[in-house]
């Protein structure tokens, strides 16, 4: 269609079906938004929301299709809708809703999941799968989803009895009765009500109860402040210290729970808190970047803690120590910290003479000739790497679909520039979005299968780029990237492996993409790469086994690999880094059906000396680790110890000699 066609077009009017698979995508999205379940169900909110998330790439490919929706389809996609909708106002509940009457109203908010949970399952049962244009994975997972649900209509989950115990007796108390100590330090921890500003939320959530219950608090609402007056009176008597941090180690433990020390890696030099966004400045070293942008803002042009001068201001996203962190996080089941959202987009330098340029490397980009495609290629793929105001420019200019088109080429070197533009394009954490939703993953796992060298290198670049994203960890996984990426690993180039690498641990942050790396021959690989003499991947390797051991089939073929010799020689002599992931594996193969097997070996190989090396001079983590390894150790050594007593009992009997 030439371009009057275009102009004298009617526009095109959405269908009833198109309408509510529109509903649908935006309902997710809103869900995907909703976070921040700070409160006694926190589990139930998240599975949800989890849950539901999964349905994303059915909206996605049926908004695509060009097939037409039956009707019983139709209605099924209603009925999905509303339950949708009461899924949000739940989850919006869990996130905004005051965290008292939560847990008071335990009773009412567990039928509540039942409900939501019943609707969904009875939404997606109906369904008529063979009607509907969706790809097979993604029914695969929308069943999975369904037989999710199912399992759980079908049980109630358990709740905190002594929380809401205790919660319902502060509760019933007169306004002046004295409440013991140890209960309200108990309910501040339980309910994450520890510091300042968690208080004024939770006042602010049981403000809005009083709006919307027409300006009247009523005695209900009334006791609930009161409640939280005691709460909060206990936390101010705390007294902390001038500048510290507001966190939850605000209140000093009594109880038996302890909090988790934030690794010294994981804090921020400047603020000493977890990072959410790290950066690399131009010495090398990591920060928050809302605290490093502030200190250059304040005209420093030093490094805060080397004190080096920077020769440049630029800041690189840190994304393997956030990935690291987000594990972190995961093991000692803590919140991750939150990712800061981009307010707006960067000042835009993007002249109009650059922008017009831009226009006409798009209209050559989109040309049926060959080398005006290569030519303009290479230019997109310059301009994106040299700053934040292209890679803007360049997106809002249509450019990403029109790159991922040319993924797909039998020229090689078009191919190179495309995925590359691609990969520059993806820094810029809003051009993530795009390049997912215009279906680019298909196009770079098929780079990464048959483009050359370089071109698979950066087409595992650009899937560790967008994997930082959580959801599209799901979306790659499923696009069959982890094979190529295994097998770029393997027999990749140095850089190739080092792309392959990051890419396949930043996916295996997702338990469900775990199987799939194991499945893939990735332990023999690393295997590989641990035994290699020049010990070049030997960090990388070390990080990925640490993560898939946690799965069933990771510790079935790591066990199989025989890979204890080689990390019990790392735990000796590896970098304090590679013993602490060394040492992570080891704790995971000692717990289970062969761990006897293991303590024995281990004993054998004399390992208890270089673990208790580890407890005195590793990392936080290493530590940790080191010292479940010797308790399990000393566990094995008494069983033991006890059975050759009993043996040696029983050769001494007199009875069995006259025997």
């Amino acid at each position: 269609m030439d371009e009057g066609d275009k102009e004298a077009a009617a526009p095109e009017v959405p269908t009833a079906a198109g309408r509510v698979v529109d509903r649908l995508a935006e309902a997710v999205e809103e869900i995907a938004a909703i976070s921040d379940y700070r409160n006694a169900y926190k589990k139930q909110f998240c599975n949800l929301s989890r849950r539901i998330k999964l349905l994303a790439p059915m909206f996605e490919e049926l908004k695509e299709s060009k097939d037409p929706i039956s009707e019983p389809a139709v209605g099924a996609l209603e009925k999905l809708n509303r339950a949708l909708d009461s899924a949000k106002d739940l989850l919006r509940l869990g996130s905004e809703g005051s965290k008292i009457f939560l847990v008071l109203e335990r009773d009412r908010i567990m039928e509540m999941f039942q409900v939501v949970t019943s609707q969904l399952e009875q939404a997606l049962a109906k369904i008529p799968f063979d009607e509907i244009d969706i790809s097979d994975e993604v029914k695969e997972q929308v069943e999975l989803v369904h037989s999710q649900f199912k399992r759980a209509k079908e049980r109630i989950d358990a709740t905190d009895t002594e929380l809401h115990t205790d919660l319902l007796s502060v509760y019933s108390m007169s306004a002046d009765a004295k409440v013991d100590a140890t209960i309200l330090q108990s309910l501040a921890e339980k309910l994450q009500l520890m510091t300042i500003s968690d208080l004024k939320q939770e006042s602010v959530a049981l403000h809005e109860m009083v709006v919307s219950s027409g300006g009247d608090p009523g005695k209900v609402i009334e006791k609930m402040v009161m409640l939280l007056k005691k709460i909060k009176d206990f936390v101010q008597m705390q007294e902390p210290e001038v500048g510290t941090p507001t966190n939850p180690k605000i209140l000093p433990s009594h109880g038996t729970t302890k909090t988790p020390i934030i690794p010294d890696d994981f804090r921020c030099p400047i603020s000493l808190e977890l990072m959410a966004d790290p950066v690399i400045v131009s010495t090398g070293q990591t920060y928050e970047r809302g605290y490093i942008e502030k200190w250059l803002e304040a005209g420093h042009n030093t490094c805060p803690k080397t004190q080096q001068k920077l020769s440049s201001t630029s800041l690189t996203p840190n994304y393997v120590l956030r990935s690291l962190i987000m594990q972190w996080c995961e093991e000692n089941g803590m919140e991750p910290p939150k990712h800061p959202a981009q307010t707006g987009k960067p000042p835009s330098g993007c002249s109009a003479s650059e922008h017009a340029k831009v226009v006409d490397l798009l209209r050559k980009l989109s040309s049926q000739n060959l080398e005006d495609q290569r030519s303009a290629a290479g230019e997109l793929r310059l301009l994106a790497k040299r700053n934040a105001d292209n890679r803007v420019c360049i997106a809002e200019a249509g450019a990403i679909p029109l790159l991922v088109s040319l993924l797909i080429t039998h020229d090689i070197r078009t191919q190179e520039h495309a995925v590359t533009a691609l990969l520059n394009l993806s820094i810029f954490e809003e051009n993530k979005g795009k390049i997912i939703v215009s279906g680019a993953v298909p196009g770079i796992v098929h780079v990464l299968k048959r483009g050359s060298m370089e071109a698979r290198e950066n087409a595992a670049a650009t899937l560790f780029s967008l994997s930082v994203v959580d959801r599209n960890k799901v979306i790659i996984g499923e696009s069959g990237a982890i094979p190529p990426l295994v097998l770029l690993l393997s027999e990749g180039s140095q850089r190739g492996k080092k792309d392959a690498a990051t890419a396949l641990f930043n996916l295996c942050i997702y338990q469900g993409n775990k199987g799939k790396a194991v499945r893939a021959g990735v332990i023999q690989t690393l295997m590989g790469l641990l035994t290699d003499p020049e010990a070049s991947m030997m960090d990388e390797a070390l990080a990925i086994m640490a993560i898939l051991s946690s799965h069933p089939e990771g510790k079935a073929a790591i066990t199989a690999a025989e890979a204890l010799p080689v990390l019990t020689k790392v735990i000796r002599s590896g970098s304090p880094r590679n013993k602490e992931n060394a040492a992570a594996v080891l704790v995971h193969l000692c717990n289970g059906e062969q761990q006897q097997q293991h303590l024995a070996e281990l004993q054998e190989q004399g390992m208890m000396e270089p673990l208790f090396v580890m407890v005195e001079s590793g990392t936080d983590r290493g530590k940790r680790k080191a010292v479940q390894l010797l308790e399990r150790m000393n566990s094995f050594d008494r069983h033991i110890a006890g059975f050759l007593t009993r043996l040696d009992a029983y050769n001494r009997d007199p009875r069995k000699q006259e025997k």
